[in-house]
Formats: C-alpha cells, sequence, structure tokens
C-alpha cells in the first residue's frame, strides 16, 4: 500500500511540475529522487547492507564502469540481432533489454565479493577463537578476547558480540552456538563449535591435540576454498567465450546459404520464432553461468 501511495505522489508531483512549465532538468531530478527514494525504501536490508560493505571495501562498481558495461552490453545485443534479424526495430528492443542485465551482473558480483569477505572473517574467527582458547580454556573468554582483539568486522563482529551475550543471559553455550551455525552455515564453524561444546560439557583433560587437528582442518578447508575460487575464474572465462561463441553461429549459417536465402528464410514466421528462441535459451544459458560462478563462497 505505501508503494502504490509513493508511486502517486511521484506521478502528481511529475505531472503538477509539467503543468507548472518546470525545466527537463528539474522533472528529471524529481523522477530520479523519486526512484531513488523507492529503491531505499523496498530493497531488501540485506542487499543493501551488502552493497554498504563491498563500497567500503572500495569494490563497488563506478559511474563509468556502469556507463561502460551499458555500452558494451548494448552495443553486444545490437550486433547480435541485427545479424539475426536484419531488422533495426528488434535490434533496438533487444538492445535496450540488455542493458536490464546489468544491474542483474553487479548484483551477483556484490553477492561474490561479500560471500568471499564473509568467508575470510570466518576463517579469522575460527583460528583465533582456538588461538584464544589454548590461553584461557574458556570458550567465551575465547570469544572476548577475539572480540576486543579488533581484527573482526561487522556483520560477525557483531554476531560474536551476541553470542557472548547469550551466553552470559543463558548461563549456558548452547544458545549462541545455534545462534552462529544458523547464520554462517559453514563447515569449519559447526565443527568447531561442536568440539569446544563437547570439551565445556565433558570437562575434557587435554583439548590441545584436538584443537590443533581442528586447526589443520580449518587449513586444508580453506586451501579448498580458494583452490575451488581459482577453478571457478577459469570456468568463467571459458563459459563465456564458448556462450558468445554460440552466439555467432548464425554467420557460419549465412556463410553456407548465402546472405541473400537467409534473409529469405526471415520471411517464415516460424524462423523468427526459432531464432528468438535461440537468443534468449542462450542467455538464460549465459546468466545461469553467471549466476553460478558468483554462487556463496566457502558454504556447505
Amino acid at each position: 500500500m505505501e508503494l502504490v501511495i509513493l508511486v502517486i505522489i511521484a506521478i502528481f508531483a511529475i505531472v503538477y511540475n509539467k503543468s507548472q512549465n518546470s525545466s527537463v532538468a528539474e522533472t528529471t531530478k524529481l523522477i530520479t529522487k523519486q526512484t531513488k527514494d523507492l529503491y531505499d525504501k523496498f530493497a531488501p536490508y540485506s542487499f543493501k547492507q551488502m552493497r554498504a560493505k563491498i563500497k567500503e571495501l572500495g569494490q563497488d562498481y563506478t559511474t563509468k564502469q556502469y556507463v561502460t558495461q551499458i555500452a558494451m552490453f548494448a552495443g553486444l545485443a545490437s550486433v547480435i540481432s541485427y545479424l539475426y534479424f536484419y531488422n533495426p526495430l528488434i535490434t533496438l528492443i533487444y538492445a535496450a533489454a540488455a542493458t536490464f542485465a546489468v544491474p542483474y551482473l553487479a548484483f551477483l558480483k556484490y553477492k561474490r565479493l561479500y560471500s568471499e569477505y564473509i568467508f575470510e572473517q570466518i576463517q579469522t574467527y575460527t583460528t583465533n577463537v582456538i588461538m584464544e582458547f589454548n590461553t584461557t580454556q574458556s570458550f567465551v573468554k575465547s570469544l572476548e578476547g577475539v572480540v576486543q582483539s579488533g581484527i573482526l568486522e561487522d556483520p560477525v563482529l557483531s554476531d560474536v558480540q551476541t553470542m557472548i551475550d547469550m551466553s552470559y543471559t543463558n548461563g549456558t553455550i548452547d544458545q549462541s552456538i545455534a545462534f552462529f551455525d544458523e547464520k554462517y552455515p559453514y563447515y569449519m564453524v559447526k565443527n568447531m563449535h561442536q568440539l569446544f561444546y563437547q570439551i565445556t560439557k565433558e570437562g575434557a583433560r587435554d583439548s590441545g591435540e584436538s584443537l590443533e587437528n581442528m586447526s589443520l582442518d580449518i587449513d586444508a578447508l580453506v586451501e579448498g576454498v580458494y583452490r575451488d575460487r581459482m577453478d571457478r575464474a577459469n570456468f568463467h572465462t571459458r563459459f563465456v567465450t564458448f556462450g558468445l561463441a554460440l552466439f555467432f553461429l548464425v554467420m557460419a549459417m549465412q556463410f553456407l546459404l548465402g546472405k541473400d536465402s537467409y534473409i529469405k528464410l526471415l520471411d517464415m514466421w516460424y524462423v523468427d520464432i526459432l531464432l528468438h528462441a535461440i537468443i534468449l535459451i542462450n542467455c538464460y544459458f549465459l546468466l545461469t553461468g553467471e549466476k553460478y560462478y558468483n554462487e556463496d563462497v566457502g558454504v556447505e
């Protein structure tokens, strides 16, 4: 309901400005402001939080990068669609549609960078809690030591502080461990917490060897995740190259048939449908590959 009201207000404001002979620049500024207000109000909090962190890390898209990507996508779509249909109107439609992929790809990039950042924070959390425990022999005191060391950043830092508060409030680490395991479902987190849970509940006399083995497991897992990241990057390059090459198979068809014969085929409605289907399926294929490449890092 709020969204509908805001849209009505925005339309009314635009019409009112036009009726008052406002300049094009003022109208454009108003549209931009209303769009931004709508986005800020209804965009998922998780995405806004994620984008804010990426911007803080200095890895956000710049205006120049956005413009470059839009121009590149529109240009590539124009070339491909014109080679398929030799129709300026269809070319314009595909060029405009291609620009909508830019925000989605930016969103996928933010997800990947944010998940890589979170994984690094979790790696820091687990290794330092183990080192702190060797000194304090207390899980909660270990958490406090990690928080006070200043090596963690939000949101992990705030969540570790929540664990500490829950532990003191409940008089047990059960709920705090369950809270953190649910929020960060990483293999290394669950295994380390399970080990500390057993040590705390069973009162193990010598936990040094178990913790050392846990540290080795974490190192092995981290190495595997970074190797997977390199494999994904190599796969991504080959995948995009192959996907783009598929678009240009129509050139081979035109070479075999001749351009004039190919254009005559375009008069058949089912040929048009088939060509549109090829483009849309290949676009879906590429976007699915992009999604896989940018999936969560290190989460089991």
